[in-house]
């Protein structure tokens, strides 16, 4: 990942509408867990740090493969960070009773889990969105639900529910993503919007959080499976 790319994160994610959009679901799926959570891949901290103030009852652990972020993450959140990869997690197996994890690898994570353990995964939809933000993490896929839910699947979770997100907004993602973007090049999507913009967008994800139904694309895909017992 580029250098500034990690600086535009660690200042935006605690404050811009799509993260604080993400890190509310990701609270909801975990309301019922208790014990060792791992964030696998934890970027700046951001989640951890959310963690720390509204889940004080967690034990938190960080995975990040950059030096540089998982400094940041461990300032910022105050968890137990290591500096590793996702696909050899330095952690004895049925360690955790949770895991976040954007799909890298979800054989380690299957291990790592205790039998029962609740798995999180948020990953970017569709390759056609691919944007300069895909490009300046390195981000080589994106994914629709059916591809996450098979993955899952064939890595032994069970319960697997999957369901796009962001998506009354996918209209104004693909505009920007694929007219915009034709305009001004290789312009991060990561920025902090004016509090008035942030809040109408993040209005919108809040009310389509509260939506008793799936919606049929989106942005993003939000998957929730466990280890079986």
């Amino acid at each position: 990942m580029e250098t500034a790319e990690y600086a535009l994160m660690d200042e935006a994610e605690q404050r811009m509408w799509w993260y604080r959009a993400l890190h509310a679901r990701l609270l909801d799926a975990l309301s019922g867990v208790a014990g060792r959570l791992l964030d696998a891949g934890c970027g700046t901290g951001g989640l951890l740090a959310l963690l720390n103030q509204r889940r004080p009852d967690l034990v938190l652990t960080g995975v990040e493969w950059s030096p540089l972020a998982a400094t940041r993450a461990r300032d910022k959140s105050g968890a137990d960070l290591v500096q590793g990869s996702v696909n050899t997690l330095p952690f004895a197996d049925a360690a955790f009773h949770a895991a976040v994890d954007p799909a890298a690898a979800l054989a380690e994570l299957r291990r790592v889990l205790r039998p029962g353990g609740l798995l999180l995964v948020n990953m970017p939809a569709f390759a056609w969105l691919s944007s300069a933000h895909d490009r300046r993490v390195h981000n080589a896929r994106r994914v629709s639900a059916t591809e996450l839910q098979s993955w899952l699947a064939a890595a032994g979770f069970t319960g697997i529910r999957v369901r796009y997100w962001n998506s009354l907004l996918l209209p104004l993602m693909i505009a920007q993503r694929k007219i915009r973007a034709r305009r001004h090049g290789d312009v991060s999507d990561v920025v902090t919007f004016p509090p008035w913009l942030d809040a109408i967008l993040h209005g919108a994800t809040a009310l389509e959080h509260r939506l008793p139904f799936a919606l049929p694309a989106g942005g993003s895909v939000l998957a929730i499976a466990r280890v079986p017992d």
